[in-house]
This record gives C-alpha cells, structure tokens and sequence, in this order.
C-alpha cells in the first residue's frame, strides 16, 4: 500500500476523532478526562453494534484487503475496482454499499484507536505533573493496557478480512470488542468513583458483599461464555438453524454434529477437512447458544438478587435484570421473526448492553467493600 493511502487513513481518522475530542474540549464539565472516557465508551458500544450491523449484512469483505480499499483510502476512488466486482458477483460479497458500510466501520474504529491514544497521552501527561503525589485518576496503568487492547482488536479486525472471514477469527475479534468496551467502563467507573459520582459508600457495610463479589465475577464469565458462542452462531450463520422454541426441529434434542460445529479451526461454511459444513453441525451450535443462555439468566440473576440487599448496587441489579429481559425478548424475536436484520443488530447490541451492566456491577461490588 502506498504512503500516500497511509497518510489518507490516518488523516480519516483524525477527522472521526476530532469531533468528540472538540465535543469534550469546548464542554463545561471541569474534569474533562473522565468525559472523554465516558464518549470513548458511547463511541465503542457504538462501533459494536455497527460491527454486528457490517457482519450481519455480510460486509466483512466489501473491501477485500486491508486498512484501504483495494489498496486505495476510500470506495470512492476505489469506484472502479468495486463496480467490476460487482458485476461479475452481483450479490456477492463486493458491492459499493457493502464497501462503504465496511469502510466506515473502519474509519469509526480508528478513530476510537485515536480517542484511546488521547486517553494514554493525558492520563501520563497529568500523571506526571502530579508527582511527587500523583492524583489517583490518572493512573496510567488502564488507559495504557487500553492501549495495547485496541491494537491487538485492530489486528484481528485485519486477520478477520485478510482470512476471509474464518469464524473463529471474527469471534475473537467480537470477544476482544466487548472486552475493550468493559475495559473503558472499568475506566469510567473509577473516573465516577474518584469524582464522587459513582453511587458507591465508604461507610456502608461490607457484610454479604463476598457472595454479591463472586457471583459478579462468575455472571462475568458465564457471559463472556455466552457471547463467545453467540459470535460462533453468528460467525457460522447459525441463526435460523432452530426455527422454533423451546424445541428444534420438533424435538427437544434435536440431531447434532457437534464434532464438525465446534471444530474451531476451519474456514467459513466448511469442516477442517474441507467438506460442507452439514446442517446437523449449525444445529449444535444453534441448540448449545440458546441453553447456555438459561445458565447466564441463573447465574445473572442470583447475583442481582444478592446485590439488590445493598442500596449503593441496586441500579447495577436493576440494569442488569432489565438488560436480560431484553436480550432474551430479542432474542425470540430472532427466531420468531426469522432473522429481521434490525432485530439481529438489537441483540448484539443487548449482549453490549450487558456487558456494561455486569462490569459496572463488578466495579462496585469490588470497592463498595474497598472504600478509598
């Protein structure tokens, strides 16, 4: 690729950036810091349900290679290439709306890349101007961790074009994607916390709390569980494999090849011997998804239950029942519906809003027990 396109990229980037980076500057919130951190993490749930619009509409290829557009910075000067892909494959993977829905997708994520770099550069600039007691929330450790994070997530997001969309690539890319958005939150809810605004008591008693901690944490890894296996149902275009609930195909057990569906290393719609993925393989992984789901609403809402026993946690409980509800009743929709897109695009977006949910819940679990 040549310099020029690279120059192009990151010039494309800096003007997604730069308008929430002017939102935050010209704002009148005095602690500017923690509202960048609060947009970056508007603007990462954001780019997560994008991505699961650009997948959802099988755009993930309409730029075949990567960062630019066959080779170029843009659809529009690729305008010619894509056309003539286009009219060889019409419904094909290259098309000028599915390159431009690519193409913003990746813009968006550098731009969340550069709001991420703003967020390190201050975090260590006021860092240091605090020494020899430097303030607590400019702790650099997080936002440079979050930086490392967003460079590994944009590795996988060129693994994910450059492997043509091999399902165990994109899942991984969707895990790191919702770990970058729990990450900011975490970030956020120290930002919260130091600020006096995180609902969070020092005074209030910390009986019980272990079991509300554990429970968080373990909701946490049942959820980053079922997301996993939502991104393999997704990934595998595994939807509409059950098209009833509660049973599949008439039966409650349905036949299953679970051999072939949780083969992870293979390519898109094939086994690892390069055979057609049979039916009976998208049905495992369909039927495995929408079970492990009665496991998360278990797990999730006794912890919410025992949260619920503390005042400073009950909007955390209350968010995160209500983020089950909905995610369950999109969920069906899903199903019922037979795979309307914006239905789909809100049930990635639900599996978001409960990441946020669980971590928020996880944060003021751990220091209403820890005051500072």
């Amino acid at each position: 690729m040549q310099t020029a396109t690279l120059v192009q990229l990151g010039v494309t980037g800096l003007l997604v950036a730069s308008l929430p980076l002017s939102m935050v500057w010209l704002s009148a919130d005095a602690n500017k810091y923690r509202k960048l951190v609060w947009v970056a993490v508007f603007l990462t749930f954001d780019l997560i349900v994008f991505g699961a619009f650009t997948r959802l509409t099988d755009s993930g290829l309409g730029c075949p290679d990567w960062p630019g557009c066959y080779g170029l910075a843009n659809p529009f000067q690729a305008h010619e290439q894509i056309t003539a892909a286009q009219t060889l494959l019409p419904t094909g993977p290259v098309t000028v709306v599915k390159a431009w829905i690519e193409m913003i997708h990746r813009y968006l994520a550098m731009g969340i890349g550069l709001l991420i770099m703003a967020l390190m550069a201050t975090s260590f600039l006021q860092w240091r101007r605090g020494r020899p007691r430097p303030r607590a929330e400019f702790a650099p450790g997080l936002p440079t961790a979050l930086f490392l994070f967003v460079c590994l997530q944009g590795a996988f997001g060129a693994w994910t074009v450059t492997m043509k969309l091999q399902p165990v690539i994109v899942t991984i890319h969707l895990l790191l994607g919702m770990g970058l958005l729990a990450m900011l939150a975490w970030l956020g809810g120290r930002q919260d916390f130091l600020a006096g605004k995180g609902g969070v008591s020092a005074a209030a008693p910390v009986a019980g709390l272990r079991a509300v901690r554990i429970g968080a944490l373990l909701t946490a890894i049942v959820l980053a569980l079922q997301i996993a296996l939502g991104g393999w149902v997704s990934t595998n275009y595994a939807t509409l494999a059950c098209s009833e609930y509660p049973r599949c195909g008439g039966a409650w057990i349905p036949p299953m090849d679970f051999e072939h569906g949780f083969t992870l290393w293979r390519a898109l719609g094939k086994t690892a011997a390069g055979h057609y993925l049979p039916f009976s393989a998208l049905t495992a992984i369909h039927w495995v998804h929408r079970n492990f789901a009665l496991v998360l609403v278990l797990v999730a809402l006794w912890t919410a239950r025992r949260a619920w026993r503390f005042q400073a946690l009950r909007p955390s409980a209350a968010a995160l029942v209500a983020a089950l509800l909905l995610q369950g009743a999109s969920g069906l929709a899903t199903i019922y519906f037979s795979f309307p897109l914006a239905i789909a695009v809100l049930h990635n977006a639900g599996a978001a809003v409960l990441v946020l949910a669980v971590t928020m819940l996880n944060y003021k679990a751990k220091f209403h027990s820890k005051p500072s």
